[in-house]
């Protein structure tokens, strides 16, 4: 045996030894046996308090954000005096904050804690929106949609990174997805409460879409004073897991490659890494590719139906069974992408299921086929949704890493609401086949970015296992290993620095 190749089996022995014996000060504990619990049971019990809160939150969330659509259906914009391009700069508004403030607000998550920060901003969001009711001017209004976009930014990158921290990689796609059916349920039961309120009408001297927004905002502050109380925050600080129940969720996410699970104190490298990140933006790309459709879908859905012939309480019910297509769609993909694995293929398949929805949309004059369309669409959206934060997700590793990186692929994709709250004009009724363009053109930009992110990730990882990325450990040096990869005492010390740029670190396809 050469000097060269015993010394690269010593020097994996070495590294395979210290990534055994990975032990944090107030995490990996030699003294606390885990042996005795039971995974299955646990997790059930982990999932039960952490999941179906934050499902009701982002449906609170997703109910307040597109409740106006409902609201001028029933006579809002007239009330108010108001034009469709007004109406839709009121629209526009909304996202300017909703994105910009995504990024600092996951930080803020991270070091103030879950349950005062997303109390906190719901809280503000809840009096917003019931201030829409009492509105009485447009620039009232206007002023009222800024400050909703800047209270609402923090919830959904948040919940996103907040799960990140709870689950392992194979483990992230269901819960996201459970947690995000909240949106398709939103969806379908805003049409049904708006249905329901309007009949409110002249109460109070109010018309009926003022008491979608008052009873709404009331009831989104009542639960936010409830999460205050209701939420957790990290693993490691649980109040409902005793010790060892806390020292073994720890464990099982660092054996997950989540080494920052034990803590992490926050320093501008970790953003720094993000923004000089390729990963970073592409995943903008993915995300623009469905957030775009979605703010558009979920906006304009009971118009596309109600210029399609049907009437607006007739249309806003003829949304519900879309959204109860596309919760099941939902669940069956996050389910799907835990098992398989292969979250490339699936964003590649959805994606262009909503491609074949939007060219059906633009070539249909036909109320029936436009509406199987819409189907088509809901099926393509919402599923690629929570696949897409699992797959972008646990391909970043560090906490604030990773909560800086999702904050800017959201907050990009959000920031393509602002422009396709503005893609179906009203001289376009009854077929909107421009808004349909520019969604078909959003849907192709993320099926181009996710092929894109699957070949770099595979590459990056055929790199790795040809040893192209090993760094110097503990100073021994051969041709398996190169200085410009960093130098470290250990390949603990190598990992918790470079996070998921370590060479042992593979990344999921």
């Amino acid at each position: 045996m050469s000097m060269d190749s015993a010394s690269h089996k010593d020097l994996k022995l070495k590294a395979d030894e210290e990534v055994a014996s990975v032990q944090p000060d107030n995490v990996y504990r030699p003294e606390v046996d885990t042996s005795g619990i039971n995974e299955r049971t646990l997790m059930r019990r982990i999932d039960w308090h952490v999941v179906p809160w934050l499902a009701v939150l982002y449906l609170l969330n997703f109910l307040d954000r597109g409740n106006i659509g409902n609201a001028k259906l029933y006579g809002m914009t007239k009330d108010l005096n108001i034009s469709d391009t007004q109406y839709l700069i009121a629209l526009t508004c909304f996202f300017f904050p909703y994105a910009l403030f995504e990024p600092p607000s996951n930080i803020a998550l991270k070091k103030l804690r879950p349950s005062r920060w997303l109390s906190f901003i719901m809280v503000i969001w809840g009096i917003t929106m019931t201030l829409h009711g009492v509105v009485s001017s447009y620039g009232g209004l206007i002023a009222l949609r800024v400050v909703l976009g800047l209270a609402e930014a923090g919830l959904y990158p948040g919940v996103v990174f907040y799960l990140s921290c709870w689950y392992r990689r194979s483990e992230l796609g269901t819960r996201v997805a459970v947690f995000f059916t909240s949106a398709t349920i939103a969806g379908a039961f805003s049409g049904l409460l708006a249905a329901a309120i309007s009949n409110m009408d002249g109460i109070g001297g109010k018309p009926g879409w003022a008491w979608i927004f008052i009873l709404e905002g009331l009831f989104t502050v009542l639960c936010a004073i409830a999460s205050f109380f209701i939420l957790e925050d990290f693993p490691d600080t649980a109040k409902f897991l005793n010790e060892t129940e806390r020292v073994w969720v720890i464990r099982r996410l660092q054996a997950d490659l989540k080494f920052s699970a034990g803590g992490e104190k926050f320093t501008m490298k970790y953003v720094w890494q993000s923004l000089s990140d390729w990963k970073t933006y592409l995943a903008m790309g993915v995300y623009m590719g469905f957030d775009g459709p979605l703010f558009a879908f979920s906006l304009f859905t009971p118009t596309i139906i109600n210029q399609a012939s049907f009437k607006a309480t007739a249309a806003n019910l003829l949304s519900v069974p879309v959204y109860a297509w596309a919760c099941i769609m939902t669940v069956i993909i996050g389910v799907l992408g835990d098992r398989i694995g292969r979250r490339a293929y699936i964003n590649l398949a959805l994606f262009s299921t909503g491609l074949i929805g939007y060219i059906i949309l633009i070539a249909s004059t036909n109320p029936a086929l436009s509406y199987f369309a819409v189907y088509l669409a809901a099926s393509a959206i919402y599923p690629t949704i929570p696949n897409s934060v699992a797959w972008v997700s646990s391909n970043v590793e560090g906490s604030y890493k990773r909560s800086a990186t999702l904050g800017m692929a959201i907050g990009w994709g959000n920031l393509n609401g602002a422009v396709s709250s503005n893609v179906y004009r009203a001289n376009d009724a009854p077929w909107y086949r421009l808004g349909h363009g520019i969604v078909l053109a959003y849907i192709a930009i993320g099926w181009l970015c996710s092929l894109a992110f699957y070949f770099l990730l595979r590459r990056e990882n055929a790199r790795r296992e040809a040893g192209e990325r090993n760094e110097i450990i503990d100073g021994v040096e051969n041709k398996h290993n190169d200085a410009k990869n960093g130098r470290y005492e250990s390949v603990e010390a190598a990992r918790m620095d470079k996070g998921d740029e370590w060479s042992g670190f593979r990344y999921s396809l």
